[in-house]
Formats: structure tokens, C-alpha cells, sequence
């Protein structure tokens, strides 16, 4: 899979050090995977879910929220944003057009 952006990872992680290297890790793991389907994504992630047409990963023991989306057939993982858990259960982020 390739990932857009490495970046936002990155940035985020100067803000919040403590998932610095839970975010490399799944960066490192997401990197080499060919996954096809939520499914096959969750034999590496078993926490990870689907929700509405994004994917939502757990980082650092549920301490925060990666959410993305996912093209299967073209490999590509958007990264559409990066929450606290208290941030993610505002649930304000669900006011996105792609959710």
C-alpha cells in the first residue's frame, strides 16, 4: 500500500510524541501490506473498523484515532485524519462530504 501522506503522521507525531512510534509502526506495517478488503486489514489490525467509508485504526492502546480511506484496487491509503480518542467521540469529524 502506499500511504498519503507520511507527513501528517510526522507532524502530528511532533505535537504528540507519545504515538511517535505506534504511528511508525503502522506506517511500516501498511507499507508493505497488499491488502483487498477490510477483512485482510484486520488480520494485521483486529480493531480495526469500518466506519461509514473510512477505516479507523486504534493507536497506542486506543489513545487515539487514525482514520483513513482505503482504495483496495489501486493501493493507495488516504490519511484523512488523526484524533485524540476524546477528539474522535466529538464525532465532528463526521461532517466530512466522503463520510
Amino acid at each position: 500500500m502506499h500511504i498519503i501522506s507520511f507527513k501528517t503522521l510526522r507532524e502530528y507525531a511532533e505535537i504528540h510524541a507519545d504515538c511517535q512510534e505506534a504511528l511508525s509502526n503502522w506506517y511500516k506495517l501498511c507499507s508493505k501490506a497488499k491488502w483487498s478488503n477490510l477483512v485482510e486489514v484486520q488480520k494485521v489490525f483486529p480493531k480495526a473498523e469500518a466506519v461509514g467509508n473510512f477505516t479507523v485504526f486504534n493507536i497506542k492502546g486506543n489513545k487515539y484515532r487514525l482514520i483513513v480511506s482505503i482504495d483496495y484496487e489501486g493501493q493507495l491509503i488516504y490519511i484523512k485524519y488523526i484524533l485524540t480518542h476524546a477528539e474522535y467521540d466529538k464525532e465532528e469529524w463526521k461532517n466530512d462530504p466522503y463520510f
